[in-house]
């Protein structure tokens, strides 16, 4: 009843004004058959500017004076709740129809909102999150749109230290926290970051379990946890334990974790674990695993994490150290000091602030 599952159904409100001026309002006003008319956003500093060939305004209140729109559309991002439901209720008060976006707004969360656009005889829609499709394929879904987190934007200020790996279960947990651990013992204030899925091992200094959230969240949940970190902590460098692989063969849904993780980690330098005959797991290998990771993030493999459980040879690490030419280490036997040193070197730590 309040869904708009096609943009048919968007027509009949023309012409439209569109709340916000981003991603979102550019895709709506650029829909076919959809009149936009005028344009709002609480960005100051685009308030006079051109969007879509039109002056972005700050007032509702005046667009709806000067324009004949019938309609409000309301196209804001996750963390905007708020004026959402504030433009939602003066453009219905107004008597204007109303669309909103699953995001901002969910309608199924405000139901007085839907009570008050029936008793202005006006029509308030939510953009369809299409979660009947997943339902009919699956038999199963979630309720609502699961991304909850604002899109957090926050750039470290001290260096960060993504582990990856390529394939689950390969080291990334042990590592993580051996590095963290031995960097505190070299004199720096270091602070781990764990987002494994049982997080029960430590030392960490906080744990979130990444796979418990929407994949559009980690990146903002990765950035928002560095962010407090630095300032209750104030830390020389920051580890942050990854998680599956970005190229791991034969398990491809934990991959987008992965990659969610690195994006929000924005690392300065990068080790990557690797398990060698691996007895359940399908890792295409190291040279994959450094080129997605370099693909993806502006980082640097700095070093190699071979976890040898399954190895007869402990002597091997010698021939992936010739093979990637990257330091590689046993992690469990004295090889973290090493990996250290490489990623102080990279990140530019001082050697005054390192107890040799």
């Amino acid at each position: 009843m309040y869904f708009v599952n096609s943009v048919e159904d968007l027509h009949d409100l023309n012409p439209f004004i569109v709340i916000g001026c981003g991603g979102g309002g550019e895709k709506f006003a650029n829909f076919e058959g959809v009149e936009a008319i005028g344009f709002i956003d609480d960005d100051k500093s685009k308030h006079g500017l051109k969007f879509c060939n039109h002056t972005i305004y700050s007032d509702l209140n005046q667009l709806i004076r000067e324009t004949d729109a019938r309609s409000v559309a309301i196209m804001l991002p996750i963390g905007a709740e708020g004026s959402a439901l504030k433009y939602a209720v003066q453009a219905i008060d107004k008597g204007k129809n109303v669309v909103t976006s699953f995001r901002s707004l969910p309608l199924t969360l405000n139901p007085s909102l839907t009570k008050f656009a029936d008793d202005k005889n006006v029509i308030i829609k939510e953009i369809s999150p299409r979660l009947d499709v997943i339902k009919k394929i699956f038999g199963t879904g979630p309720s609502q749109c699961s991304e909850i987190l604002p899109k957090l934007k926050y750039k470290p200020k001290s260096p960060v230290v993504f582990v990856g790996g390529t394939s689950q279960e390969c080291g990334k947990r042990t590592t993580t926290r051996i590095l963290g651990k031995t960097a505190q013992e070299m004199g720096l204030k270091s602070v781990v970051i764990s987002t494994d899925e049982l997080g029960l091992e430590g030392p960490v200094d906080v744990n979130f379990r990444a796979g418990s959230l929407s994949v559009m969240d980690v990146a903002s949940a990765v950035m928002g946890t560095i962010k407090y970190m630095e300032e209750h902590k104030n830390p020389d460098i920051i580890f942050i334990e990854g998680q599956s692989s970005l190229t791991e063969d034969n398990n491809p849904h934990p991959r987008g974790l992965s990659a969610a993780i690195l994006v929000g980690a924005q690392p300065n330098a990068t080790i990557v674990c690797h398990r060698p005959n691996h007895p359940y797991r399908y890792p295409r290998g190291i040279e994959y695993e450094i080129k997605a990771i370099e693909a993806v993030e502006p980082t640097k493999v700095v070093g190699i994490s071979v976890n040898l459980r399954n190895v007869e040879n402990k002597s091997e690490l010698k021939n992936f150290e010739e093979k990637y030419a990257l330091p590689a280490v046993d992690i469990m036997n004295r090889g973290a000091s090493r990996l250290l040193n490489t990623i102080i070197d990279h990140v530019g730590i001082t050697h005054s602030r390192v107890i040799e």
